[in-house]
C-alpha cells in the first residue's frame, strides 16, 4: 500500500490541478471525444466533454467495467453449473483447461489493445476514416490467426492437456471441453476484438449491451446442455463449452446489427468492409503496442501454466480450489483492469488532440480510483470468502483449502491494479517495450521462481504468496521508470 500511495503523490502540482476539471481547450485542440463526431457514436460522448476528468472516468468506466465482468460471467456460471450439477471433477476439468485458453487468446487481446490506442488516437484527432481503417486491418489479422488456432487445437487438443500434467480422471472431460473452444477461436478473436475497438471511439455501451446478451444465452443454455431439457442432448462437461459458442455468436450478429443501426463509425457496413485487408503500415503500428502486449499477456498465461502443473502435483481438488480462487480473483481485478484501460483510451484521445498536458491527471485519477474501487471489493472478498467459494465447490475441505489460498493473495490485487494503471497510460503514448519488459521479468524471474521455491517449504500455500511478491515488484519497478525517465520523454501520435 505504501508503494501506491508514492505513486500517487507523485505526479506535477499542475496535474492535480486539473484533476478536478477539464479546461476549455481552444478549437484546435478540442477535447480528446470530439463531441461534433463523437456524438454520432455515443451520446454520451459530447456531455463528457464538458465534465469534471473523475467524472469522464466514471462514465466511460462503468459500462466497461460491467462488459468486463459479464464477459466472465459467462464462465463462471458455467463453472457454477458444472461445481453444483455434476461436481468438483467438473470443475476441475474445465479449470486445468483455462490457461491454455488465455495463451491463446493473448495474441488476440495484445491487437485488439493495439487497435484500440491507435483508433483512440485517430478519432481525437477526427480522423474518423482512419480509425476504420486500423479496425480494418486488426480485425481481418485476427480472423487469420484464430483460423490458425482452431487447425491446431482440433488436431492437437489431448496431446497438449497431457503435457500440462491434466489429471487422467478428469482428461476426457477436459480434452472435450477444449476441443469445442479451440475450434470456435475464429469467432471468438471477432466478438473480443471488436468489443475492444469499439473502446477506442469512445462507445463503451454498445459492448456493455453484447454482453449482457451473451451471458443471458450462457445462463439458459448451461443446464439445458447438461440436463437435457427441451430434448436436447446431455453434454456434461462440454456443456459449458457449447454455450459459451453458442451466445457469442448470436451476441456478436447483433452487435453488427446494432453499429449499423446506430450508423456507429465501426459499423460493419460496406464502407467498412473495404477497409477489410492487411494494410501494412497500419499493422506495424498496431504491432508495435500489440506485441509488447501479447507478449506479455503470452508470458502470464505461460506462468499460469506453470503454476497450474504445480498445483496439478497436489491433485484434482488442489485443482478444483485453484478454478474458484481464479474466478474470485478475477472479479476483484475487473476494476483495475477496466481503470488501467480506460487510462489508455483517454490518454490516447488526449494525445491524438493534442492535449498532452492532460495525461498526469488522467494518469493521478486511475490511480485514485484504483485505491477506492479495487480496495472495495478486496474488503467484500475477505468478508465473504466462505460464501464465494462454495458458489463453485460442495466439499467442505476443499472449501476450507480454497478459503486459505484466497486469503493469501487478495490483497494484492489493489497493488496490481496500481501497475496496471501506470502501464496503460504509458501505452497510451506507444511506450510499452520497457513497461512490458518490467511485467515480463517480475512474472518469469520473480513469480515462477518464487512459487516454486515456496511451494517446496509450505505446499500448496506457499505457491499463492508468490502473487503479492510478484506485484509488489512490478508497482516498484512500473513507478520508477513512470517517474523518472517515462513523464520526461517527448509525446508524439502514432498515427
Amino acid at each position: 500500500m505504501s508503494g501506491a500511495a508514492t505513486t500517487a503523490k507523485a505526479m506535477e502540482p499542475e496535474d492535480i490541478e486539473h484533476a478536478g476539471e477539464i479546461a476549455a481547450p481552444p478549437a484546435s485542440v478540442a477535447d480528446p471525444v470530439p463531441p461534433q463526431i463523437a456524438s454520432r457514436a455515443d451520446p454520451r460522448a459530447a456531455a463528457m466533454a464538458t465534465q469534471p476528468l473523475w467524472k469522464v472516468f466514471l462514465l466511460f468506466l462503468a459500462p466497461m467495467l460491467l462488459s468486463n465482468v459479464l464477459q466472465s460471467l459467462s464462465g463462471t456460471l458455467n463453472n457454477v453449473y458444472l461445481g453444483q450439477m455434476i461436481g468438483v471433477e467438473a470443475l476441475a476439468a474445465v479449470s486445468g483447461f483455462f490457461p491454455v485458453m488465455f495463451f491463446f487468446i493473448a495474441f488476440t487481446i495484445g491487437l485488439g489493445a493495439g487497435a484500440s490506442v491507435l483508433i483512440g488516437q485517430a478519432w481525437g484527432a477526427r480522423e474518423t476514416d482512419k480509425a476504420r481503417a486500423v479496425a480494418g486491418t486488426t480485425l481481418t489479422v485476427g480472423i487469420l490467426f484464430g483460423l490458425c488456432v482452431a487447425l491446431f487445437g482440433g488436431l492437437f487438443t489431448e496431446p497438449m492437456l497431457r503435457l500440462l500434467g491434466t489429471p487422467s480422471d478428469i482428461l476426457p472431460d477436459a480434452t472435450r471441453y477444449a476441443r469445442i473452444i479451440l475450434i470456435a477461436m475464429p469467432g471468438l478473436f471477432v466478438f473480443l476484438l471488436s468489443t475492444a475497438m469499439l473502446r477506442g471511439v469512445g462507445d463503451t455501451v454498445a459492448p456493455l449491451w453484447t454482453l449482457m446478451i451473451s451471458t443471458a444465452i450462457g445462463l439458459a443454455v448451461t443446464p439445458a446442455l447438461i440436463k437435457g431439457w427441451f430434448g436436447l442432448p446431455q453434454l456434461g462437461v462440454a456443456s459449458g463449452a457449447c454455450a459459451t459458442v453458442v451466445s457469442f455468436v448470436i451476441a456478436t450478429l447483433w452487435l453488427g446489427f446494432h453499429l449499423r443501426r446506430k450508423k456507429s463509425p465501426l459499423a460493419p457496413d460496406a464502407d467498412f468492409m473495404r477497409h477489410l485487408r492487411v494494410r501494412p503500415q497500419l499493422l506495424k503500428g498496431v504491432l508495435k503496442v500489440g506485441v509488447p502486449t501479447g507478449v506479455q499477456m503470452i508470458v502470464v498465461s505461460l506462468a499460469e501454466i506453470a503454476l497450474l502443473s504445480f498445483v496439478n502435483g497436489y491433485g484434482s481438488h488442489a485443482t478444483a480450489a485453484y478454478g474458484a480462487v481464479n474466478q474470485v480473483v478475477a472479479y476483484v481485478q475487473f476494476p483495475a483492469i477496466s481503470i488501467a484501460i480506460t487510462a489508455s483510451i483517454l490518454g490516447a484521445q488526449a494525445i491524438g488532440a493534442g492535449r498532452v498536458d492532460r495525461l498526469g491527471a488522467i494518469t493521478r485519477t486511475a490511480l485514485l480510483m484504483n485505491l477506492f474501487l479495487t480496495g472495495s471489493l478486496v474488503l467484500l472478498g475477505y468478508l465473504f470468502s466462505r460464501p464465494l467459494m462454495s458458489l463453485f465447490i460442495t466439499d467442505a475441505p476443499v472449501i476450507e483449502v480454497a478459503q486459505t489460498l484466497l486469503h493469501i493473495m487478495l490483497w494484492s490485487t489493489v497493488i496490481f491494479g496500481m501497475g496496471s494503471a501506470l502501464s496503460g497510460i504509458m501505452r497510451a503514448s506507444g511506450s510499452v517495450l520497457v513497461p512490458t519488459a518490467i511485467s515480463v521479468f517480475c512474472i518469469a524471474l520473480i513469480e515462477v521462481p518464487v512459487a516454486w521455491w515456496l511451494s517446496k517449504r509450505f505446499g500448496l500455500n506457499g505457491i499463492w504468496v508468490a502473487y503479492p511478491v510478484c506485484f509488489t515488484a512490478m508497482l516498484t519497478l512500473q513507478a520508477c521508470y513512470y517517474r523518472f525517465v517515462w513523464r520526461k520523454k517527448s509525446i508524439r501520435k502514432l498515427i
